[in-house]
């Protein structure tokens, strides 16, 4: 089979199609023919070595949408045929609250979804929404799930509530504020871009501000009164401005910090206000399948930015590098000759 393989650290560039062989089936284990494939900013860090447990070499690729094309002898819910997606959050554990000590996700160390075929516990699988399409399905489930994860589970959403998400354009930022406006809350969003706070307000945002601005928490704070929830994966310096934002017993909830640690965290605000700051990350099997059932009865369709082929997997992975991107990027899988 055709599969994205990563050899050695370096970025992008590093990564190769090879022909692969095929998996070989465990009792527990289906077989997959990927469809669409979908990138994740975990793919561009792994390129980099900025990933912990690193093990190469490796398929990258945590996102896929397939058809069953083989079944292993233990398994007996599932039939030849199937069109599933994958959840990628691997071994999470019996704690719904915390993922146990062998968690993993999908693409490294265990081979992913940049291939033509992959091979998955029948855990990991779950019934293809009708409404969506393969590209469509493929862009749901790490982001999907994180947001949910972020949202629902930790964020404790309420109808009518203000949720501020910081950094809008990602897939994880989408899903989010997709979730929130349909959960009947009020979604304002910060960008760099105010090309991307169009795009939000047509997807359902009240409102939003471009952080480059001098005093954007200001006319932010203006807009939006202050927040009863806080969705973030940004951190950084602007982190001390998000417990200024939230409302007296409000919640912040971060997934990530992609401009670095927090460097001075302003404790008087943080008890002060009696804001509870809760962490997150993926999500419990029991996420994926409230995300599937939210996404589902609401025929939620993600957004999508663009579509590679998987030879074209490098300018893929640079697109979202350089950080342009609004909505998920997906990757087409060619089909065997």
């Amino acid at each position: 089979m055709k599969a994205a393989v990563l050899r050695e650290i370096g970025g992008p560039q590093q990564v190769r199609i090879e022909e692969a062989s095929t998996p070989v089936l465990k009792p527990d284990e289906l077989l997959i023919r990927i469809k669409f494939a979908a990138l994740n900013r975990r793919d561009v860090w792994i390129t980099h070595g900025l990933y912990p447990g690193m093990q190469l070499p490796a398929i990258l690729g945590s996102d896929g949408a397939g058809e069953i094309v083989a079944i292993g002898e233990q398994v007996t819910d599932l039939q030849i045929g199937d069109a599933v997606i994958i959840n990628p959050a691997l071994n999470w554990g019996d704690n719904p609250h915390f993922n146990g000590p062998d968690f993993s996700i999908l693409g490294m160390p265990q081979n992913g979804t940049f291939a033509q075929y992959v091979a998955v516990s029948h855990k990991q699988v779950y019934p293809k929404p009708n409404h969506l399409t393969w590209e469509e399905a493929a862009a749901l489930p790490l982001a999907g799930l994180t947001a949910y994860r972020a949202l629902v589970t930790r964020g404790q959403i309420q109808k009518n509530e203000t949720v501020f998400i910081p950094g809008i354009g990602s897939g994880v930022a989408l899903f989010a504020l997709q979730m929130a406006v349909t959960l009947g809350a009020k979604v304002f969003v910060s960008s760099s871009s105010d090309e991307k706070l169009e795009k939000a307000i047509k997807l359902g945002a009240t409102g939003g501000v471009n952080y480059r601005s001098e005093n954007w928490a200001k006319e932010l704070k203006k807009q939006m009164g202050g927040a009863d929830l806080i969705i973030d994966c940004v951190g950084g310096d602007t982190f001390n401005q998000l417990l200024n934002l939230a409302k007296p017993g409000g919640r912040i909830v971060n997934f990530g910090a992609t401009t670095g640690p927090v460097p001075k965290l302003l404790l008087p605000k943080l008890f002060f206000k009696h804001l509870d700051i809760r962490g997150t990350t993926m999500g419990s099997p029991q996420d994926f399948a409230g995300m599937l059932e939210l996404i589902t009865n609401h025929q939620i369709h993600p957004v999508l930015d663009r579509s590679f082929l998987l030879e074209e997997i490098q300018e893929a992975l640079f697109h979202m590098e350089k950080g342009n991107h609004f909505g998920k990027i997906t990757v087409k899988i060619p089909e065997e000759k």
